[in-house]
């Protein structure tokens, strides 16, 4: 038996690309395979993936006389969430039958992890002549061209042969390309005002052997200048530089979170202010045509649609604004567009698209465009997430809107206070409307503040027109969307000192190598 891989984005059938194929596996029913397919991940992008099963004939290993035994298809985001993912094996027909396949996602990743380092030093030579040596440190990565690269360098201790500089952080990557057994070029100088600067005395090191430092342990290393070794016969350094702490900080990825069982919470508010026009007029933004999607709902269906696979339960919150609602008709900026204000939640994203439609006919279209409720509602649920200190659930927040907001004040208050909670908004404007004034919400060009001044903690709004994407196919406006999310999501839990809820290493041990 041997599986095979294809890979597409979209529908699978129009533009796949054949990925890999496993090893064969003869006379064996419950095969597990070694091979292991690589894949890049995009949390911004539908990755749509297929497995094939054949059995293959013992004198020919070909797969155009090989018996088809069943595919599956699913989307790599699906896999990522679950871990594990085990579905039926489908024939032609799309008939099922007793067989099914299991696969197991594992991330490969560069070390994101980053380290921090205390050193000292003790009797370091004296190079000036009136007072005592001004020394710091440098440390320097030994590339594989015999070049090398500043890693980092340490504030100057004035007037101090004993010197102990404060401790530092750097990456791993950037401190020895994540390989611990590169060279690491140590050099201590004696500061001069000039920048003609004394050579005090070199060591060259590892950080593999910085790693003793941990625990409360210490490395040290004698300081040589090798024109004093050459010359002087009974030198024997020119100081003691010591290593008092080395402690590595853990970096979690966006997958080690999701495959830890975050789920990502994800809510759609819609903008049913007057401005979007009577939905039976056919220029109206919100005109059902019978064919052609709206713009509401073609960016409603391509961001949710890359969210959805992150839920397990397929259920999400849908709201509105800015109209007047039955049975009274008094305006509100957070109904339920299915009129269950203690259930807000639609099936799936399709149940989405059901609850607006249906909806629309008992509506009265008004205003003002007022999306700070909105946020303050989905705030409230993530802040009650925040009390269980765990990496369960992230929320994320897409407002669909035709206009400038009217409640900019408030919605900057309200932004403020949601960066400091496990939370991303993403704001789509539809129409032609003017929207030069919503970049301020996103902090790309400049840091966003409270109208008291206060910052925001993070970057958690992403704001694009839908008219620059017109043209452009769903997955290009889900992908411009999206693409800051994973990133969101790390800066969160990172900061907070939050790690996932199944770490990477429990799962290793119980994972299984290949499909």
């Amino acid at each position: 038996w041997r599986v095979c891989l294809t890979a597409g984005k979209g529908n699978l059938c129009s533009k796949n690309v054949r990925v890999d194929r496993t090893e064969v596996i003869r006379t064996c029913i419950n095969p597990v395979y070694s091979k292991l397919f690589t894949v890049d991940f995009y949390f911004e992008e539908v990755q749509r993936l297929r497995f094939e099963v054949h059995d293959i004939s013992s004198n020919h290993n070909g797969l155009k006389e090989a018996d088809f035994l069943g595919g599956m298809e699913c989307t790599l985001g699906q896999i990522v969430s679950q871990r594990k993912l085990s579905k039926s094996l489908l024939k032609h027909g799309n008939t099922a039958g007793k067989s099914s396949i299991t696969v197991i996602a594992e991330e490969l990743s560069g070390n994101d992890d980053y380290v921090e380092l205390a050193f000292n030093a003790r009797k370091l030579d004296d190079k000036d002549f009136f007072s005592k040596s001004d020394p710091f440190l440098e440390i320097f990565r030994m590339n594989d061209d015999a070049t090398q690269q500043l890693v980092h360098r340490t504030e100057v201790v004035m007037n101090n042969l004993s010197p102990a500089w404060k401790s530092f952080k750097v990456s791993v990557n950037s401190l020895c390309s994540g390989d611990p057994d590169r060279r690491l070029k140590c050099i201590v100088w004696d500061w001069d005002s000039n920048g003609k600067h004394d050579f005090i005395g070199e060591f060259t090191s590892t950080f593999k052997e910085m790693r003793g430092a941990m625990e409360g342990k210490q490395v040290q290393w004698e300081c040589i200048n090798p024109k004093y070794k050459a010359k002087k016969k009974n030198y024997k350094n020119s100081g003691i530089v010591i290593l008092n702490q080395c402690k590595i900080h853990k970096m979690h990825s966006f997958l080690d979170y999701i495959m830890g069982g975050c789920q990502i919470q994800f809510t759609v508010a819609i903008d049913f202010t007057a401005s979007n026009g009577d939905p039976r007029n056919s220029c109206s933004l919100h005109y059902i045509h019978p064919y052609q999607p709206n713009e509401y709902l073609k960016a409603l269906v391509a961001v949710g649609e890359i969210c959805q696979d992150y839920d397990s339960d397929k259920m999400f919150p849908a709201f509105g604004f800015g109209a007047r609602i039955p049975p009274e008709y008094t305006v509100s900026h957070d109904f339920a567009i299915n009129f269950n204000e203690d259930n807000p939640e639609c099936a799936g994203i399709q149940g989405v698209v059901e609850a607006y439609q249906s909806c629309l006919p008992k509506l009265q279209l008004y205003g003002p465009t007022n999306i700070a409720p909105i946020i303050q509602k989905v705030a409230k649920s993530a802040s009650e997430e925040t009390n269980t200190k765990e990496a369960s659930q992230y929320f994320i927040l897409l407002i669909l809107t035709d206009g400038v907001i009217t409640d900019m004040a408030d919605t900057r208050e309200a932004i403020v206070h949601a960066s400091h909670l496990p939370m991303s908004v993403i704001i789509v404007g539809v129409g032609n409307a003017d929207f030069s004034d919503m970049q301020m919400l996103d902090g790309d060009d400049g840091i966003l503040r409270s109208p008291k001044g206060e910052p925001v903690l993070r970057d958690i709004v992403q704001f694009v027109p839908f008219r620059n994407f017109k043209h452009a196919s769903p997955a290009a406006l889900a992908k411009s969307v999206l693409a800051e999310v994973p990133n969101q999501v790390v800066d969160y839990y990172n900061g907070k000192g939050i790690k996932p809820k199944c770490s990477s290493e429990m799962y290793e041990s119980s994972r299984t190598l290949a499909p």
